[in-house]
């Protein structure tokens, strides 16, 4: 009697995915694997990373309390731009790292929403209008 494994390649390609945007980024190995956590625990943020593999746009699918990842991309570039105190988007702007940082912000929000939802309506992101 064999036996046959089957294996679902789609989480390593996810993972893949993931590894190689976080060294693209500067990310450590250890916070790509602390966001690939993130994503194993959240069926729809990591359907919702796999979406941005498959298509380098985000989906708008997964929201929490009114907020998209693009909303977290938004508020992302503008913590850079702070941070930066350039007060635009520059060059020096590393995008990728943004987007890896709006899914961060994502599982970080759909575990805390009342704490994100005072930052980000702190910095004009504003859910109502």
């Amino acid at each position: 009697m064999s036996s046959s494994v089957i294996f679902d390649q789609s989480r390593l390609r996810a993972y893949d995915g993931l590894a190689r945007l976080c060294e693209y980024s500067g990310e450590t190995q250890s916070w790509c694997g602390k966001l690939w956590s993130e994503m194993l625990l959240d069926r729809e943020l990591y359907e919702a990373f796999v979406y941005y593999l498959e298509n380098h746009s985000f989906s708008e699918k997964l929201k929490c309390e009114g907020y998209s990842l693009t909303d977290c991309y938004v508020w992302e570039m503008e913590q850079d731009n702070l941070r930066r105190d350039t007060g635009k988007n520059t060059d020096q702007c590393n995008k990728e790292d943004m987007v890896l940082h709006a899914f961060w912000t994502m599982a970080q929000m759909r575990k805390s929403p009342e704490k994100y939802l005072k930052k980000m309506g702190r910095w004009g992101i504003d859910q109502s209008l």
